[in-house]
């Protein structure tokens, strides 16, 4: 390929369900065929509650609701005649040929309002939302210890003010204002790390602050050493006619219609229970896709330390979350994200052991996509972990939307797998756009590219544009028809968040549904 600028376009993946069967819309497979993974005996979701009593009666409304056909929502005034993103939703057992019941396997209603409410307006934030995410947690991990069989998953039901006052930037008026137990400052707790105190208390206290103020990364981060799953939803969400508001029969809060968060949910519960909802169509063989995760951790006041990870990803849509080591990565001038050789080296060998133990086998195509570019001692590392049946490829995807915007005649944007390529190496992909199934653009604004570059490696460039359109389409929490990033990267942030939200006693691998 010359370097001239090349306009194509990147056909829609498609996507494999029951039967072998393929569709390019996951709700379009799901309602004709069933998930990928589906054999001749339906299986068996089993999922636990945990919530207070009224958490517990908006899920039975919904776990009720989504046993049966729910139809699309009726037509607005202002919208077009057909819709086709709206699919209806057949019921979870017709669409998952599964068995779902509307009682939970183990249930926790026991959850005072009253108490969790006093939590929540406690004045120091950290200690509010440490004590909020307690009450769920410490059930959780003793219920799960207590039970021979588990569930799969659990349902965490929260009501509307845990949502709200568990933001990282959630503040109570001093009139509702409840007093903590801590006295210590958080900027009392930082001096300690240079200096110890001399009273054991204000040690203990500090620990509060090594806590994120966030209720749903801290509760993740915090069960990921005992391995409880989590799907977290708010009663709002599930039974949203019976939060009105006053004097009126509109719901407080605007949701999407019940067969689109039936859709939601229930292939996230399918997920989180085990199953694979459906994978790839005609992947190549030997392939696997490696996304790194950073998070700035300083250490004291040097800048200059985060937490790694890598996501693995393979054809099946199988994701595995691999913590890497504490270390100088970030670079404050260049604002990039690098790792030393031995470190890069460590985590692509714990990478392929993983993918050798399930195949038996070393990779064939190792594509490691990343936010930053690889530097030259970074890159041996990678390259060093692999053996020579392996050919790694480091992968630079970046958002472009201030680059460029390219436009066609009609009423829709430019329609999504359109490729520029520029060089053999680098190319804009526009992974959203106009998609002829739903016959819709689902965005607000002109669609935005992303850069996609082969910083190393060899790879022809549009086998890699097709790759990263293809995995923008593996998103088992939303059942959406595609994400605008690749899942190897789609997540990176929100990962990054929960490795770093609570102390971690161990450096866990841990299967993806863990995070989402």
């Amino acid at each position: 390929m010359k370097n001239r600028l090349e306009l194509l376009h990147i056909e829609e993946p498609s996507l494999e369900f029951r039967f072998g069967q393929r569709a390019t819309y996951p709700r379009d497979g799901l309602y004709l065929f069933g998930p990928s993974d589906a054999d001749a005996v339906p299986r068996s979701i089993r999922y636990g509650f945990i919530g207070t009593a009224q958490s517990l009666a908006c899920f039975q409304e919904w776990a009720s609701q989504v046993s049966r056909f729910i139809p699309v929502p009726p037509r607005g005034r202002a919208a077009k005649e057909n819709a086709p993103h709206h699919v209806p939703f057949p019921g979870f057992a017709e669409a998952y040929f599964a068995h779902w019941s509307d009682t939970p396997a183990c249930v926790i209603s026991d959850l005072s309002e009253d108490d969790l409410r006093q939590k929540a307006h406690i004045g120091n934030r950290h200690e509010a939302i440490k004590e909020l995410v307690d009450t769920y947690v410490d059930r959780l991990i003793a219920e799960s210890k207590r039970l021979e069989d588990p569930p799969q998953f659990w349902y965490v039901v929260i009501p509307e003010f845990v949502y709200e006052l568990g933001r990282p930037q959630s503040a109570v008026s001093k009139l509702d204002r409840m007093p903590g137990k801590i006295l210590l400052s958080e900027k009392q707790a930082k001096k300690m790390a240079y200096q110890s105190s001399l009273f054991a208390q204000d040690e203990k206290d500090a620990e509060v602050y090594q806590y994120e103020k966030n209720f749903r990364r801290q509760l993740k981060a915090r069960l990921l050493d005992h391995k409880v799953v989590t799907q977290i939803v708010r009663e709002t969400t599930l039974a949203p006619s019976r939060f009105l508001k006053a004097g009126t029969d509109q719901p407080k809060r605007r949701v999407e219609d019940p067969a689109t968060i039936a859709w939601k949910l229930s292939t996230g519960s399918y997920y989180k229970s085990g199953g694979r909802p459906w994978q790839l169509a005609g992947v190549r063989p030997g392939v696997c896709y490696v996304g790194l995760v950073y998070k700035q951790q300083p250490q004291g006041e040097d800048q200059r330390y985060a937490c790694c990870a890598a996501q693995m990803f393979l054809a099946d849509g199988e994701g595995i979350v691999f913590r890497g080591a504490l270390g100088p990565w970030y670079n404050p001038e260049t604002k990039q994200y690098h790792l030393d050789a031995e470190a890069a080296h460590r985590l692509a060998t714990t990478v392929i052991a993983e993918y050798r133990n399930k195949h038996g086998h070393d990779p064939a195509e190792l594509f490691i996509h990343a936010q930053s570019r690889f530097d030259d001692d970074e890159w041996d590392g990678f390259r060093s972990a692999c053996s020579g049946d392996t050919n790694p490829v480091g992968v630079q995807i970046t958002d472009s939307w201030d680059d460029l915007k390219l436009f066609r005649p009609g009423d829709y944007p430019v329609i999504r797998g359109t490729a520029l390529v520029a060089n053999k190496r680098a190319g804009y992909l526009w992974t959203s756009g106009y998609v002829p199934r739903l016959d819709t653009y689902m965005g607000p604004d002109t669609p935005n590219p992303l850069h996609v570059a082969i910083r190393r490696g060899e790879a022809p460039v549009l086998t890699v544009m097709a790759d990263v359109l293809a995995l923008s389409k593996i998103n088992f929490n939303s059942c959406l028809f595609n994400d605008r990033f690749p899942v190897t990267l789609r997540f990176a942030n929100a990962i990054g968040e929960i490795l770093v939200a609570a102390p971690l006693r161990s450096e866990p691998m841990l299967p993806f549904k863990h995070y989402i």
